[in-house]
């Protein structure tokens, strides 16, 4: 599709690229056909936002950058690429200067809070058996025990990682906020979304994991900042 961005999905913690299964079918029907879903190794933000940043690099054209959850710590510090034309913030953290996402997290505590659990290693792990209630209470049973067992755990200190330059300061953006998120507060995804000024704010009552129960409504969202 010449006339509209490369699209570059970044996942957030406890999954992988593969949490955007449902809004990669759902972009591809609405005729996106250069879409890549960068695997981040959640080692550290600058770890995750060069690997994604080596993804931009490979891309001839234009990119539009959608973060998840903490992916979108990852695109507002890789997103000032200069072929980089948009962000997209799907329930996601979008930190400003000198912030990190635990900082932000720690300002207003969600509901899941209590069900993280480092383990030796460290590691931080949503708890398996609170992992629908906490992530995707608005999908099925079976749907959220798969996301439980393949969950992809961050190193904890990850979540203490700042951002540098905030790409969203310089870079067009668009939010999608959860009402119902047990992950990240609606009111930290209000804070965020106001002072970023985006193009559009779409409230969606949904859990955390709006990239897969409203699969339809995010693409809908991303396509419309692809054709901005």
């Amino acid at each position: 599709m010449g006339s509209t961005p490369t699209i570059i999905l970044a996942h957030g913690f406890w999954g992988g690229a593969a949490h955007w299964g449902r809004v990669i079918l759902a972009l591809s029907r609405l005729g996106h056909k250069d879409l890549h879903a960068v695997e981040l190794p959640l080692t550290s933000l600058a770890d995750d936002a060069e690997r994604t940043r080596k993804m931009i690099a490979q891309q001839s054209g234009p990119v539009l950058l959608v973060g998840h959850s903490y992916g979108g710590a990852v695109i507002t510090e890789a997103g000032n690429q200069p072929n980089v034309t948009g962000l997209v913030y799907i329930a996601a953290f979008a930190p400003d200067a000198g912030e990190s996402p635990g900082g932000i997290t720690q300002q207003d505590l969600p509901a899941a809070a209590p069900n993280l659990a480092p383990d030796s290693d460290g590691y931080l792990w949503l708890r398996a058996d609170k992992f629908h209630e906490s992530f995707c209470q608005d999908l099925s049973a079976d749907d959220a025990l798969v996301m439980a067992v393949t969950q992809k755990a961050p190193l904890a200190s990850t979540f203490g990682s700042t951002i540098s330059v905030p790409a969203w300061r310089h870079k067009p953006s668009w939010y999608q906020l959860s009402t119902q998120d047990r992950m990240i507060t609606p009111a930290n995804q209000e804070k965020m979304s106001a002072r970023m000024q985006p193009r559009k704010v779409l409230k969606l009552d949904a859990s955390h994991a709006s990239l897969a129960s409203r699969a339809d409504e995010v693409a809908a969202l991303i396509d419309e900042a692809a054709r901005a």
